[in-house]
This record gives C-alpha cells, sequence and structure tokens, in this order.
C-alpha cells in the first residue's frame, strides 16, 4: 500500500481528519503529542515496513482545522474511536506519545473491541504525586527551553524550525495543545482510579531523562494499571522514539507478538 495521505470525515462531516495511512498488515494507530505528527513520522515509518500504519494530525495542530467543541481529550477520544470503525481496523495496537498516550488510555478504557493493545510511551493523562515533581509546562516555554526538558541529547536531536513559518506552526500547534491540557494541567484527576479497571494489555515506554514527565510520574502510571508492563529506556528523554528508535522498535515488536500468541503480556522493570 502507498502512502496515502487524506482527509477522514467524521461526524455527519463536521469534522475533517488529516491523516496519513502507510503498509500491510497488523494495523497500528499512533498519535502524537504536542510536538506534532513529525515526532511520530521515523516511528510510523518504520513499523510501516511490516504493519498498517495510520497517523491522524490532532485538529488544530499543523494548520488543521479544530471545531469550536474539540476542547477535551475526551474529544479526541471519540474522533479515533470513531476513525477505527470508519476504517474497519481490528486488532489494532494504539501508540501513543505524550498528550497521545492520554488519548489512548482513554480510547483502551471505552472497551472497543478493535483495540488490541495499547502502548503509552512517556504519556501524561494522571496526577503527579504530590511530593513530587509536576508536569512541566511546555507551552509556557521557548523551543530551546523545551528541547532542554524533553531530549536526553538535544544538542543532537533538537531542530530549529527553519523557518518563520515553521516556528508560527509551532507556536500553533502549542496553543492547540494548550486547549486540550485544559486545568487542571495535563491530566484528568479520575483518570488514574479509572484506570485500575483497564481492559486492555498495555505497555508504557519511559525514556530515562524526561524531564518533562519525569521516571517517577512513569511508575506511578504503571502502578495504576494491573498487570502493565514498565520499560524504561536509557539516554532518551521525552521522545524516546526519535532518541532510540531501534528499541521502541523491539519492544513494540515484542509486545505484539505476545499479542498475537494470545499471552498477556507481562510486567517488566528492567531497562533497555
Amino acid at each position: 500500500m502507498a502512502l496515502t495521505n487524506r482527509h477522514i470525515e467524521l461526524f455527519a462531516e463536521t469534522l475533517s481528519l488529516a491523516i496519513t495511512d502507510d503498509g500491510e498488515g497488523r494495523p497500528f494507530l499512533l498519535l502524537h503529542g504536542g510536538a506534532g505528527p513529525a515526532s511520530m513520522a521515523g516511528l510510523a515509518a518504520a513499523l510501516s515496513q511490516r504493519a498498517r500504519v495510520v497517523v491522524p494530525t490532532l485538529p488544530g495542530f499543523n494548520g488543521e482545522p479544530r471545531p469550536e467543541r474539540f476542547t477535551r481529550i475526551d474529544d479526541l477520544a471519540t474522533a479515533f474511536l470513531a476513525l477505527i470503525e470508519r476504517l474497519d481496523l481490528s486488532n489494532v495496537v494504539v501508540v501513543g506519545s505524550s498528550a497521545g498516550g492520554w488519548i489512548a488510555a482513554e480510547m483502551a478504557l471505552r472497551q472497543s473491541p478493535r483495540i488490541a493493545g495499547i502502548v503509552l510511551m512517556n504519556a501524561a493523562g494522571i496526577d503527579a504525586d504530590p511530593t513530587q515533581r509536576p508536569i512541566a509546562d511546555p507551552t509556557a516555554m521557548t523551543p530551546a527551553e523545551r528541547s532542554a526538558l524533553a531530549f536526553h541529547n538535544p544538542e543532537r536531536f533538537a531542530i530549529a524550525p527553519p523557518s518563520p513559518e515553521a516556528a508560527a506552526m509551532l507556536g500553533r500547534n502549542q496553543q492547540a495543545l494548550r486547549v486540550y491540557a485544559g486545568t487542571p494541567f495535563m491530566h484528568d484527576p479520575t483518570l488514574r482510579s479509572r484506570l485500575a479497571a483497564m481492559p486492555t494489555p498495555t505497555m508504557l515506554i519511559w525514556g530515562e531523562s524526561d524531564k518533562i514527565i519525569d521516571m517517577d510520574y512513569g511508575h506511578r502510571f504503571a502502578d495504576s494499571i494491573p498487570g502493565a508492563r514498565f520499560e524504561p529506556v536509557s539516554e532518551a528523554g521525552h521522545f524516546p522514539q526519535i532518541e532510540r528508535l531501534d528499541d521502541v522498535l523491539r519492544l513494540i515488536g515484542g509486545f505484539t507478538a505476545q499479542l498475537e500468541q494470545g499471552t498477556k503480556p507481562l510486567r517488566r522493570a528492567a531497562g533497555v
């Protein structure tokens, strides 16, 4: 299947959702966070060599329209559940980064029979332990400040906007993130308690050097989900799929293999 960039009309054509759709085989739905769809591009390209990979652009990002009613993570979860219905996907593995992980968790909690498993990479969504570091607000930072917190090696992986237009687009993406992040910032106070009823096999992948959403938060998230598998990734920050792509592919491959065998992925705490 050749790479397809297209729009899917949902909700009686009141939402025009931009997606890329590439590859053949088991479907993966990749959900980006505030960094936009480019943050999932390398992972999408690699997975599409052996699977079907669908990457939607969140409404309000990269110049895509955002209906005024789309203001919550719940709205996005509902939209992406409708997307997999429209595409008639089954045995889907949903992979979410940052706020995209929050969306993935909300999708799974709605018990869609089309979702086989979820992978949460440095995900937001739950409250932080009050004695620990809160989630950093990337919408209040300069690009350089964000990169310093987001990457283990910002000198190598952070990319400056190549033009004023690109810089403006990044700014608008951060504005859209702020809308969805809501108040309290970047979490739903009810999510952690609801995760106790998670019906879907879950793996959390966490960059150990993340200073936006740190490892303590990651462990708290994993501890909230019965049977969740937790995989720290060394020498990676908020985007392990960028800094340590091969390790992330290996972890996702192992998780997916267990799903295919019909066994529940085992919880682990060993690093990469």
